[in-house]
């Protein structure tokens, strides 16, 4: 399971076994989302809604560094 990055009792990553859309898996405690990475869409969501918005901002923050790490561990697989 890569970590993408690990902010503010955040963490971001994917599974070795990932599927599209480019997507990124987001931690904090016990709470778990799941948001793409091209339209920002929250496909998951199982989070207090403050922690959510500062996940999506994270994430927007960091699209293409997320999205260039998707693409690298995909074609090492």
């Amino acid at each position: 399971m890569p970590t993408l990055l690990r902010q503010d009792g955040f963490q971001f990553f994917s599974y070795a076994n990932e599927h599209e859309p480019k997507h990124v898996h987001v931690a904090k405690g016990d709470d778990y989302a799941k948001i793409e990475l091209h339209t920002f869409a929250v496909k998951v969501d199982h989070m207090k809604p403050k922690d959510l918005k500062k996940a999506l901002a994270v994430v927007k923050l960091h699209n293409l560094e997320f999205e260039e790490r998707w693409d690298e561990w995909q074609r090492k697989r």
